[in-house]
């Protein structure tokens, strides 16, 4: 019995027959294979990854101006003027639900990021008092990621934040339109990175912090339509 059936599987491997094709085929699919799951698992990395840098960065990352000059400074003075009412009208009427609800994955929620913008603005106008009246002084950082798990940032009411950055940027407005082209060339240190910065640059990133932070949620709620 072994013989006939040896007989078989021979003829059964013969070079006309699918069977033996297939067999000749079997190392092109497995690199086949290979190479889509590979493929599929790149592509699927990349898609997640620019997605979440989207979500991330909905207006883009910061990028320093090279024109720093007077009418690029009014531009973003009058976006930090206007800052807290869009700010308010971005979040009116929503519930304590979405207020509870992360921007992105593993992001702050909507309340997090209102209570992070005063307590940001709040370190960025100390830091322009520092540099108007001490030689390029060296700021004191802050640890925001903690400070946006404190129990008042976590968990307090919006209305106490919005009504903060109110009046702070009230009174920082004030300060940034007096401010003289020489004003805006003075520097602060940052001790973590050694990196010297001019006021007319800071200036344009609170701008662009500001306008960032509240895409965050006015991105969100057109994601969910709210």
């Amino acid at each position: 019995m072994v013989f006939p059936m040896a007989i078989s599987f021979g003829i059964a491997l013969s070079k006309n027959t699918i069977v033996y094709r297939i067999f000749k085929l079997q190392p092109l699919l497995a690199v086949l294979r290979s190479f889509l799951f590979n493929f599929t698992i790149i592509f699927l990395h990349r898609f997640f990854m620019e997605n979440l840098e989207a979500l991330k960065f909905p207006i883009g990352d910061f990028v320093p101006p090279k024109d720093t000059s007077s009418g690029m400074r009014s531009h973003w003075i009058e976006d930090i003027a206007h800052l807290p009412s869009q700010l308010r009208t971005a979040v009116v009427g929503l519930s304590e639900n979405q207020l509870e609800t992360p921007y992105r994955p593993d992001g702050w929620t909507v309340r997090q990021v209102v209570h992070h913008i005063p307590d940001s603005h709040i370190n960025s106008y100390m830091r322009f008092r520092l540099a108007l009246t001490e030689d390029n002084p060296t700021i004191r950082p802050y640890e925001e990621q903690l400070w946006a798990e404190l129990p008042d940032a976590a968990r307090g009411e919006i209305d106490l934040s919005l009504d903060l950055l109110e009046m702070l940027h009230k009174r920082w407005v004030v300060l940034l339109k007096a401010m003289s082209e020489e004003d805006y060339q003075r520097t602060f240190v940052h001790p973590a990175s050694g990196k010297t910065s001019r006021l007319g640059t800071v200036l344009a990133m609170y701008s662009w912090h500001g306008r960032h932070h509240l895409a965050h949620i006015t991105e969100l709620k057109k994601r969910m339509g709210w």
